[in-house]
């Protein structure tokens, strides 16, 4: 039998960056040899769907109900048995995302910790940051904004804040958090510093013959 995989997350404020981070850690982890499973969240279900083409019609509560489910049914049916045969598991948004995204859209912390009840930390939750002003003109140069979040006039501004927040607060819990401000990075350069942690986890794992 397998053994347990490694599960990280990556999370951050749109056009900083984590798809391209998360796709070279992947590629780098795969060429060392290790099984990587890649995902997202949404997921890629046709609830996953629903929630990606529908942020302008659902809000708030509707919105964070559905993002929770979601993750719980992403967890049962991708996450949790990838992870039991053995696969390092990536995914492109976790749970900081909706910490981040839902108070954004007025739903409080402890309504949010709550719709996500028995939602598990990752191995490794990568959260990046950059300043207000990198994210903006991130966000032009891949064309324009994904979400309404993205596009209110102080969106880059609020999410570099709320994430720094949601990062001092889950590490507070004793989440294996992550942070690295990119704004002086390459996309390499962080991918780099991912890589290395994760191959240290991996590494703990075989001392420990997890």
């Amino acid at each position: 039998m397998s053994a347990r995989g490694i599960f990280v997350s990556f999370d951050g404020p749109g056009g900083v960056g984590k798809s391209t981070t998360a796709r070279l850690v992947r590629d780098e982890l795969a060429a060392r040899g290790i099984q990587v499973h890649t995902t997202a969240e949404p997921s890629r279900t046709p609830l996953g769907e629903l929630i990606r083409a529908s942020t302008d019609t659902y809000r708030g509560m509707a919105l964070a109900c559905l993002v929770a489910g979601d993750r719980h049914h992403h967890l049962a049916t991708e996450i949790r048995p990838r992870l039991q045969a053995g696969f390092t598991v990536i995914s492109d948004r976790y749970l900081p995302s909706s910490l981040v995204l839902q108070r954004m859209d007025d739903v409080d912390q402890e309504t949010i910790w709550q719709l996500n009840k028995g939602v598990a930390p990752p191995d490794l939750a990568v959260i990046l940051n950059a300043t207000p002003a990198v994210l903006t003109a991130r966000l032009a140069q891949r064309g324009g904004t994904h979400s309404r979040f993205e596009r209110q006039p102080d969106g880059p501004a609020t999410e570099s804040v709320l994430y720094q927040d949601t990062a001092d607060g889950l590490t507070a819990l004793g989440w294996p958090v992550c942070s690295i401000d990119v704004t002086g990075r390459t996309p390499g350069e962080v991918a780099a510093i991912v890589t290395d942690r994760v191959l240290t986890l991996h590494a703990e794992r075989s001392a420990h013959g997890d």
